[in-house]
């Protein structure tokens, strides 16, 4: 006859050990002594990022005096709003204009860039042909190459075309990017080949594959991309001063330039130019960082 198997034997032996009431509660102060001190470091980091921001907006709304002044204050006693009017009225400056030519040369630049580079990455990643990886590692190769080794050549290129101050010459030069090329590669080589494979029962080629199916469902890897070629492109100072050439085609950071120079520094309006120049790249990122996040994670630069 068979003798039952102890449960209760084997009902300890599984059963987890108790943890003490003491060693749990000091458990439990160090896991909030960390949360704690993790929470106090990235409020610090955080303040210690904004303090440029708060630099602009302070200097940009007093007056010269306040500013070179060497008694330092938190904020003027007197806010300085008209700085702002100031900055737009100026003759010398045309502030407003250059506004609209930096958003014209990112906006175009950035969706050229997105063309280009996912079209490129796209074929380099699903399109078999024999030199895919020949073409992959001379794009790579070109990340190699300082910007000045080409920057004179590029300038030779676009002056014999006649589009120096002009939006083409602007835009043009600067809308493959290889780093981009290189995240939509990464990113199309892990996208779910199944929604391919069902395009293609339904009849529909390359283009049209990506076109309806690819773009709609990559959209966080778009908006990344799109996000850091929009701040280069917004950033960019040296071609759009050799190129833009005339005042109308000046850009943000041209006119930033101009308030320093070796006669004159217009401390205030640089500094209320410099706050009003990056407004456009704070909406940019904050509507669309949350798809930043997503298209960075799943990029996946593993392969």
């Amino acid at each position: 006859m068979r003798t039952p198997p102890n449960t209760s034997r084997a009902t300890a032996r599984s059963a987890p050990p108790r943890v003490p009431p003491r060693t749990r509660d000091v458990r439990d102060a160090l896991v909030g002594v960390g949360r704690a001190v993790r929470l106090v470091l990235l409020l610090a980091l955080a303040l210690l990022f904004l303090i440029p921001f708060y630099l602009l907006v302070r200097n940009g709304l007093s007056s010269e005096a306040d500013i070179t002044s060497p008694e330092w204050t938190f904020f003027p006693g007197e806010l300085h709003w008209s700085n702002v009017r100031e900055l737009f009225d100026d003759p010398n400056v045309p502030m407003a204009h250059a506004l609209l030519n930096s958003s014209l040369i990112a906006v175009l630049t950035t969706v050229g860039t997105l063309l280009l580079a996912s079209l490129a990455g796209y074929g380099l990643a699903r399109i078999p042909y024999a030199y895919a990886n020949v073409v992959f590692y001379w794009i790579l190769g070109t990340l190699m190459v300082p910007a000045a080794v080409t920057f004179v050549p590029s300038f030779v290129l676009v002056s014999s075309l006649g589009w120096v101050s002009t939006l083409r010459g602007l835009v043009v030069p600067t809308l493959f990017s290889a780093v981009a090329a290189f995240i939509f590669r990464q990113y199309f080589l892990g996208f779910p080949r199944e929604l391919e494979d069902a395009a293609r029962v339904d009849g529909l080629g390359y283009w049209r594959t990506y076109w309806r199916v690819v773009v709609p469902n990559s959209r966080p890897v778009f908006a990344a991309v799109g996000t850091i070629v929009f701040i280069g492109a917004w950033n960019s100072f040296l071609w759009p001063l050799v190129i833009g050439q005339d005042r109308d085609a000046w850009t943000v950071q041209v006119a930033l330039s101009t308030f320093t120079t070796a006669q004159t520094v217009n401390i205030h309006e640089l500094f209320v130019a410099a706050a009003v120049s990056i407004v456009p790249l704070l909406v940019v990122f904050l509507v669309l960082q949350r798809h930043i996040v997503a298209g960075v994670e799943r990029s996946g630069i593993d392969d």
